[in-house]
């Protein structure tokens, strides 16, 4: 099983601050896809981190691991 974690704007989105599903196998890329059809999500430019490391969109997700969302900060 895999933690997902989701911040700002996208938590409140999902409605939660994580989920826990088995994700183990897939990609980033894969995953971001999965969540933008289940919970209607733009993360084309929201960056992921497995295990609090950045990660890119073609790494493989192992059981386990916790990913986060983070969306991009804008300042003002």
């Amino acid at each position: 099983m895999n933690k997902i974690m989701f911040f700002a704007h996208l938590r409140d989105r999902v409605g939660e601050e994580s989920v826990t599903k088995d994700v183990s196998g897939k990609t980033i890329s894969e995953l971001k896809q999965m969540l933008e059809e289940n919970y209607e999500l733009k993360l084309d430019s929201v960056m992921a981190a497995v295990n609090e490391e950045f990660a890119s969109d073609d790494e493989v997700i192992q059981n386990g691991d916790t990913i986060a969302f983070i969306p991009p900060v804008s300042g003002g």
